[in-house]
């Protein structure tokens, strides 16, 4: 258990940090970070940070797909963490 904690922790840091790097390559004109690894991240665990890193970064708010589909991920990973724990 505490290494699945652990495990969280870093992957929610991880996805709240891409969000904030992103949008600084954003604004920059730089080479950005693909969504699909945006989305990767937040699968593997780091669902709650990347959808605080949105608002936090008002970083893709505009699109649809991460609006929804954060939260989404977010609400299944709940779902797996009470099915888990029992």
């Amino acid at each position: 258990m505490k290494l699945l904690t652990i495990y969280i922790v870093v992957m929610n840091l991880l996805g709240f940090a891409m969000m904030a790097i992103d949008k600084r390559r954003a604004i920059r004109n730089q080479w950005r970070i693909p969504e699909k690894t945006l989305f990767l991240v937040s699968v593997l665990g780091g669902s709650l940070g990347s959808w605080m890193g949105m608002y936090a970064f008002h970083h893709k708010t505009k699109h649809w797909y991460f609006v929804g589909g954060m939260p989404l991920i977010f609400v299944a990973h709940l779902a797996i963490l009470k099915y888990i724990l029992g």
